[in-house]
């Protein structure tokens, strides 16, 4: 994607770290921080869970998978912080088409393992309603 490209150019001449660049973006940070609580949403965290991140942490935010374990252990701490609601309320702002991507993204990293849990089913339910997004824009379109 284009925003990752941008991103990883960004922080090559900025010299930032991936982490430090999650740290300085509170909506990179906030995507982030839901993106990962769904993998923990079931209880479980499969390797195919992150494998989907690791390839939306890629495709869409320009860090790299030997900067991933670095971002995760900054959002587990600024994790314990931080509720899901204060970090919902970070999207309001942003316009739809980037509301319907992440909603798109929390879906893969759901289906990724092939067993859909109730915890997933409501976490995803939740931050449809606090993103605006209906069901059907997310599953009418493909990634």
């Amino acid at each position: 994607m284009p925003q990752g490209l941008i991103n990883k150019l960004m922080s090559v001449f900025n010299g930032q770290t991936a982490v430090e660049r999650v740290a300085e973006d509170p909506v990179l940070t906030a995507e982030l921080l839901l993106l990962f609580r769904m993998i923990l949403a079931d209880g479980e965290i499969s390797e195919a869970e992150l494998d989907t991140l690791r390839r939306i942490c890629k495709e869409s935010f320009g860090i790299d998978e030997a900067d991933l374990d670095d971002v995760v252990d900054y959002l587990r701490t600024y994790g314990y912080e931080t509720t899901i609601a204060q970090s919902l309320a970070v999207f309001r702002r942003l316009d739809h088409d980037r509301k319907q991507l992440l909603a798109r993204n929390m879906v893969a990293i759901a289906k990724a393992d092939r067993a859909l849990g109730k915890q997933e089913v409501q976490l995803l339910a939740r931050a449809l309603k606090l993103l605006e997004i209906e069901p059907s824009e997310i599953l009418s379109t493909p990634r």
